[in-house]
């Protein structure tokens, strides 16, 4: 009885065993899935990467302009996680504030140069903050700019369109298509920064986390290679590039 048993826990260990092995030869492997949103609209995205991209480039070009792709992050006060060594069976534990509070931060990153600028605030994300910290960006150089941005409320209201009307001059601005966030390559930053910045770590107050965020800014803005050798383009943009 016993040994029938070993045997017939042995035969499906190998058929197992087996099924793997020839999954792995034919290009195979074991991954956690993904969600991917069901509103991609695929023949928008293949537009923007065939005819929208080169013509930022092209205007890029022949108006010496900066490309720049800006985005948004938040850093919570109560901590973030990702995965560690630890004891088998004994799963890791972090200290927690407890406090929901989060440390919200603009950034653009230019191009194929890696230049980095960044604006933290404790307040929500809106209109008004997001103008002043371009208007910053702005008076820090001298070439026009074209931004490469996303769909969010508070970068398309009536208020942002009266501020990209008026800095027109200067300033030209492209939408990424909808749910696209992998054609923004200031997105891997981001990961990065919470990886160096707030994984892991406790913040008793809320001014430990923004000091510890704005150090890590801090380190990238002054290395932009590193940011660069993070932040490539997709495939699809890098081959029109």
């Amino acid at each position: 009885m016993i040994q029938q048993l070993i045997c017939d826990r042995f035969g499906v260990f190998y058929n197992v065993f087996y099924i793997a092995q020839l999954l792995k030869n034919l290009g195979f492997s074991y991954q956690k899935a993904a969600f991917v949103s069901a509103h991609l609209d695929e023949g928008k995205r293949h537009a923007w990467c065939t005819t929208t991209w080169p013509l930022i480039l092209r205007l890029a070009h022949e108006r010496q302009a900066l490309l720049l792709f800006g985005d948004e992050a938040s850093f919570p006060q109560w901590g973030t996680f990702s995965y560690t060594w630890a004891r088998r069976g004994q799963q890791p534990l972090g200290k927690t504030s407890g406090q929901r509070k989060g440390y919200k931060v603009f950034g653009v990153i230019k191009s194929f140069t890696g230049r980095f600028w960044s604006q933290g605030q404790e307040g929500r994300l809106n209109s008004e903050a997001y103008s002043a910290f371009l208007t910053r960006v702005l008076a820090q150089v001298t070439q026009p700019i074209i931004l490469i941005q996303d769909g969010a409320r508070y970068h398309t209201s009536a208020a942002m369109q009266r501020f990209f009307a008026l800095q027109s001059a200067r300033l030209m601005v492209f939408q990424l298509p909808s749910y696209s966030p992998e054609y923004n390559p200031i997105e891997k930053l981001w990961k990065k920064v919470k990886k160096e910045g707030t994984h892991l770590e406790y913040f008793p107050t809320f001014q430990a986390l923004t000091d510890k965020v704005e150090r890590a800014l801090l380190k990238f803005a002054n290395t932009p290679k590193e940011i660069l050798s993070l932040c490539s383009l997709p495939t699809e943009l890098a081959q029109a590039a």
